[in-house]
């Protein structure tokens, strides 16, 4: 059967994926000037919400599920735009341009959108499949976490990225005993200067958090719930729940099955248009060009979802819009708010103004006398003109990047 059939006077642009993408690109596509429906298919049951507090106000109680939805139940209503929620989809098939889901339905497309985000990559040991044992990436997962944290109770975090660090500010902030393993010489490692680094496990263990590097989870271990955690270096820790963050994996499935150029993410142009032209993607899942940065590559992050769902909205309608926005991203540690802008790969130096042991500072990173990318803690003003300045790439001295009292704007042309 098919749910909807086009037709010139009512063609029909099929998102797949309720994700931040998704839903902007929902909404975008009708300010665009799509006439025809627009459904969204979601294989979580929750209509589109925002992921971030998944490890933090959401977990620590600040917020609760039905106050982190992406948009209220107006703004799609207005847009006119269809959910089916808890549908999966099987494959696409370009030839004929629809969709089967898993349940053997069909639908018919004239305009297809790949919003599929990513999911975990699961830790595959011994003892992986415990009672315990948590991810953090869906409501549902979140929710579970948060129903069995207990204060006093051990949680051991394997992962000391960013998901991980959060959990353990959330989790410390509930009174959990937290220690966390991080299977390189640093936490955040592969992300940040050895400074950003030396800052943040300072700012844990002071708050009560065991740091243990180089270490790796080998095995848990319990009878009907995990218990302990092996490691490496005959390191064993008594565990009452286990959270694993060990990074994601792009959804890319359909699109290779489908015959979409895939590598690390659905390749997309800067008009977030795939091989097919009726066929864009945006989010997580895309690999795509950014002008500013001189590469291509896969984000995760919010903003890059939001704003190239707008892009890719505006290429279902023939509207060119290309999309090169400057990466930026955030987290919420504690009463810590960092705030990155631009990229930091390939840097040699950093520089920082303000010093750390004051909760509020910058890392500059430069490549050369060029500013590649931002660090800011706790300092929001300086991360505004911090993206412009990564934008323009602007070339600055050591001794101007790291006088406080020196005016950064003037730095913009």
């Amino acid at each position: 059967m098919s749910d909807a059939t086009p037709s010139q006077e009512n063609p029909v642009c099929l998102i797949i994926g309720a994700s931040h993408a998704g839903a902007q690109l929902a909404t975008s596509v009708r300010k665009e000037g799509w006439t025809g429906q627009i459904i969204v298919l979601g294989d979580e049951e929750a209509m589109p919400y925002h992921r971030p507090p998944l490890s933090k106000a959401l977990l620590v109680g600040d917020k609760a599920a039905d106050e982190i939805d992406i948009m209220k139940a107006k703004v799609y209503e207005k847009a006119d735009v269809t959910f089916k929620l808890g549908v999966r989809v099987e494959a696409i098939d370009r030839a004929n341009k629809s969709v089967t889901l898993v349940n053997g339905d069909s639908m018919a497309y004239d305009k297809l959108a790949i919003c599929t985000g990513a999911r975990v990559r699961y830790l595959d040991i011994p003892g992986g499949k415990l009672k315990g044992v948590h991810y953090i990436r869906t409501l549902a997962d979140a929710l579970a976490l948060k129903a069995e944290a207990k204060e006093g109770n051990k949680a051991v975090i394997v992962g000391g990225g960013y998901i991980g660090l959060e959990t353990a500010a959330s989790l410390r902030k509930l009174g959990m005993e937290v220690t966390v393993l991080e299977m390189m010489g640093r936490v955040l490692e592969r992300v940040t200067a050895p400074e950003m680094s030396e800052y943040y496990a300072k700012l844990h263990t002071g708050h009560g958090v065991k740091i243990i590097t180089e270490a790796q989870a080998l095995e848990l271990q319990g009878g009907d719930r995990v218990e302990k955690v092996i490691c490496n270096n005959d390191l064993t820790l008594e565990a009452d729940m286990v959270i694993i963050g060990i990074g994601v994996i792009p959804n890319t499935e359909l699109a290779e099955q489908a015959g979409l150029t895939v590598s690390n993410g659905i390749e997309v142009n800067e008009f977030a248009q795939t091989d097919d032209p009726d066929i864009v993607a945006a989010g997580d899942v895309t690999f795509h060009p950014n002008s500013i940065l001189g590469f291509s590559l896969r984000l995760e992050s919010v903003p890059n979802a939001m704003e190239q769902a707008k892009t890719a909205a505006a290429t279902i309608c023939g509207n060119e819009k290309v999309y090169s926005a400057l990466p930026w991203f955030w987290s919420d540690q504690y009463d810590v708010k960092l705030q990155i802008a631009g990229f930091n790969m390939g840097y040699d130096n950093v520089i920082l103004r303000g010093n750390p042991d004051d909760n509020k500072f910058v890392g500059w990173y430069m490549k050369g006398d060029t500013i590649l990318a931002a660090d800011c803690v706790n300092s929001s003003k300086e991360f505004m003109t911090a993206k412009k300045l990564v934008a323009q790439k602007v070339s600055a001295t050591a001794e101007q990047l790291s006088d406080v009292d020196f005016d950064l704007k003037s730095l913009l042309s």
